[in-house]
């Protein structure tokens, strides 16, 4: 917004792209992977997202590193994100959510067990997962802002293993950890026709999931006709089927594009995104953006008002909103209620308004909430993500 400074996008899953990230949103999306040394280091890829000139003679799969040596090229410990003060205080104090996809090793990687190993790929999983929550717990990182989340058949196993308390969920349609982004995606193809939106739903509940990730496809044209059965949508008859099917699941898609963002939100969905410079206040839909809209919400009155600006005039609205409208931390009961009314209302939440109430932390907005979550902190970069090493 106005009297920043030119924002340059900082590589993913860096310090500087998650702080920037958990700022400006309602939370944080990354990624972490186990080391050799048995630690957890935020990294996405399965092989070390450096120039390849530097990984000669050396290990290709970040699984067979020390995390020393992965923090000498400028990469991320676990333990360093949730020892940064800004990051702790926006994820302990101000209700900010942090989505931990935790990403299984290539099968040829020293742990990644086979192709055919399940066991140690639920062992492997869980063990993640037990790292993650051990360190989370000591920074009191309260159990309802974080997700764990897998491309992982057996979630439900490895959660039962790990023994957290954590919300968890898998991730399908089911992506394997080994092959080009050609020969995953005829593989998930086939699972994507067969999973409509509501058999979608259905798994997530048997297996006991917290949340729904979900493709952005299930939502725009013509992607969301391929599944098998009737499809939900983010306008119309289509929005009505989705809240109706959904029932209050908490809902998060990826990519959230800035074209249908605006909508995503007002689905009451909530949305991954890769934009997040602090310019971008008018989306392409002909929307100011309104980045906080669980952590700092806007009632309906104020939704209406911010749909019905032009964009000469939005950066003042957003500014006397911004303003104004106080987070969900500092809301009083009055206004609390006012606004889990309206959300119970516009996307059919199961429950009465007090219950739904009790369930929110005094800082934590409730679950079903629609967040705007930085994807990777500031949104994915481009490979190599550490183009030169750090020292």
């Amino acid at each position: 917004m106005e009297g920043e400074d030119r924002w340059h996008q900082p590589p993913e899953n860096t310090l500087a792209s998650l702080r920037h990230g958990i700022e400006h949103f309602d939370g944080i999306e990354f990624d972490v992977r186990i080391t050799a040394d048995r630690q957890l280091v935020v990294h996405h890829d399965r092989d070390v997202s450096v120039p390849k000139f530097h990984l000669e003679g050396k290990p290709v799969w970040v699984e067979a590193w020390q995390l020393d040596d992965l923090v000498d090229f400028g990469f991320l410990a676990f333990d360093d994100l949730l020892d940064d003060p800004e990051v702790q205080r926006q994820w302990a104090e101000n209700g900010k959510m942090g989505c931990i996809e935790i990403k299984r090793p290539h099968p040829k990687a020293p742990s990644g067990g086979g192709y055919f190993g399940r066991r140690q790929h639920n062992r492997h999983v869980a063990q993640a997962m037990q790292l993650a929550h051990e360190a989370l717990d000591l920074r009191s990182i309260p159990i309802e802002n974080t997700v764990f989340y897998a491309f992982h058949k057996g979630m439900p196993a490895s959660a039962a293993l790990a023994g957290t308390p954590r919300p968890w969920a898998a991730l399908i349609p089911y992506i394997p950890p080994y092959g080009n982004r050609t020969t995953q995606r005829m593989q998930v193809f086939p699972q994507y026709l067969t999973t409509p939106f509501r058999r979608l739903v259905k798994r997530h509940q048997k297996q006991g999931s917290s949340m729904l990730p979900c493709a952005v496809e299930y939502f725009q044209s013509p992607t969301q006709h391929l599944p098998l059965g009737r499809s939900v949508g983010l306008h119309g008859g289509g929005r009505l089927r989705l809240n109706r099917e959904r029932r209050g699941m908490p809902t998060y898609v990826w990519p959230a594009r800035t074209d249908i963002e605006h909508s995503l939100l007002r689905a009451g969905l909530t949305g991954l995104t890769d934009k997040a410079d602090p310019e971008l206040t008018w989306l392409p839909s002909g929307h100011p953006r309104w980045r906080q809209p669980a952590t700092q919400p806007l009632d309906e009155a104020q939704w209406a008002r911010l749909e019905a600006t032009s964009q000469e005039n939005h950066l003042d609205l957003l500014a006397e909103l911004n303003a104004d409208t106080p987070t969900w931390a500092e809301a009083d009961k009055s206004r609390r209620r006012m606004l889990v009314s309206e959300w119970k209302t516009a996307w059919n939440w199961p429950g009465e308004v007090e219950a739904i109430l009790d369930s929110a932390t005094e800082a934590t907005p409730p679950r079903s909430a629609p967040r705007l979550i930085g994807h990777r902190g500031s949104g994915k970069t481009a490979r190599p993500v550490l183009a030169r090493h750090s020292r």
